[in-house]
């Protein structure tokens, strides 16, 4: 089964389990949003008038991104006259969770947003580290750096 969603002034034909690119929409990574649905298609397809009533899409959002800078580089010849402009569209990245009918509410709820980790703090003496790179470095004697060399005095000129 498919449905074929508006968002953004765009149509979306869009499957359970799809990820796609939408316009940027006001919600974090791991909220649930729902589209309404213009058609569905599938064995008994369903064509709405204009949205199909009592369907909905249930989507997660997974990040919210920029595209790629467009530039806008306009040059007159000959009259001394450039114009440059850099622009990076706005998306949202949303995996499609289920296709709702009967005005179902999605099952799925919001999940948590993991949190980042804070970077390790250095192990005290005597404790180990999961890291045996970390470990051979602590244990490795500093080198000593080797003294710098003259320079020659340049060809040409005299002190």
């Amino acid at each position: 089964m498919f449905a074929v969603i508006k968002t953004g002034g765009k149509q979306f034909r869009v499957a359970a389990d799809e990820v796609h690119q939408v316009g940027k929409l006001d919600a974090k990574a791991g909220e649930i949003v729902t589209f309404p649905v213009l058609m569905l298609g599938g064995d008994n397809p369903i064509i709405g008038g204009p949205m199909v009533a009592g369907a909905t899409v249930a989507a997660e959002v997974v990040d919210q991104r920029r595209s790629r800078t467009i530039i806008a580089f306009k040059k007159r010849r000959r009259q001394n006259s450039k114009r440059k402009r850099g622009y990076r569209d706005q998306f949202t990245v949303v995996r499609i969770t289920e296709i709702l009918t009967d005005g179902k509410q999605p099952t799925k709820t919001a999940r948590a947003r993991p949190e980042k980790k804070a970077k390790a703090e250095a192990p005290a003496e005597g404790e180990e580290t999961a890291n045996p790179k970390a470990k051979a470095k602590a244990k490795a004697p500093a080198k000593a750096k080797a003294p710098a060399k003259k320079k020659a005095p340049a060809k040409g000129k005299k002190k």
